[in-house]
């Protein structure tokens, strides 16, 4: 399957085409592992925080150790944020090019008519300095990261995808997201946007059904081609 055919729908009612960035865009800590960085990050909070330092050695995900540094301490989550966003710079540097028909789905937006703006939960800095380097930050009109000091308004929470419509001037029932994961989708439908599921994993595309994704695909050129041949 590289797309059902809902696709071209979803795709011609959309004004604006928000982007999530890691999978979408950049698979970002293909260079510098996930795991790698939760481990520096869970010695920094070890060392502050026994306890809260425990829990994140029970995990492997970045973004999850920002979670629980913030639970813990204002101040740690601060300390943990800033050391997570030098990671994610570091790693966009040696993620390698952008995710294959990523950079064909920009231009076949922008093409359209349509904006792009990319919504993430990883910091606006690293997916800036990602789209610098590979020659797309003009294809890309905003670029809303993760809040800093405030995880809770990370996706799943809808906010981001708000911030970015109200920064584009539309209303977000306008806009569509492509997303990698059920945050992505809770989201958007939160939100009262559409999502288009890009599901790179093949266990994903059942996740997707069941979490009721407005459309399908496992290929980011699909997005291009379907937009191209409109």
């Amino acid at each position: 399957m590289t797309h059902d055919d809902r696709l071209p729908g979803v795709l011609s009612n959309a004004r604006v085409v928000f982007f999530d960035f890691d999978g979408p865009v950049c698979d970002v800590f293909a260079g510098l592992p996930a795991p790698q960085v939760a481990e520096q990050l869970t010695l920094i909070l070890m060392a502050k925080d026994a306890a809260a330092g425990a829990k994140a050695a029970e995990t492997d995900d970045p973004i999850k150790i920002l979670h629980i540094a913030h639970e813990a301490d204002a101040e740690l989550g601060r300390v943990i944020e800033e050391k997570l966003t030098e990671a994610e710079i570091e790693a966009v540097a040696v993620a390698g090019p952008p995710t294959s028909g990523a950079v064909e789905a920009l231009h076949a937006v922008n093409a359209s008519g349509k904006a792009v703006a990319v919504v993430s939960n990883n910091s606006a800095e690293c997916v800036e300095s990602f789209l610098k380097v590979h020659g797309l930050e003009r294809y890309v009109a905003r670029v809303v990261g993760r809040p800093t000091g405030q995880p809770h308004l990370m996706k799943p929470n809808p906010f981001p995808l708000i911030t970015a419509a109200e920064r584009m001037h539309i209303d977000v029932t306008n806009c569509t997201l492509i997303g990698d994961s059920l945050t992505d989708i809770q989201a958007a439908h939160t939100a009262g946007a559409t999502v288009i599921a890009y599901a790179n994993k093949p266990h994903k595309a059942d996740l997707f059904t069941e979490a009721q994704a407005d459309t399908i695909t496992d290929d980011m050129q699909a997005i291009a081609d379907v937009l191209t041949t409109a």
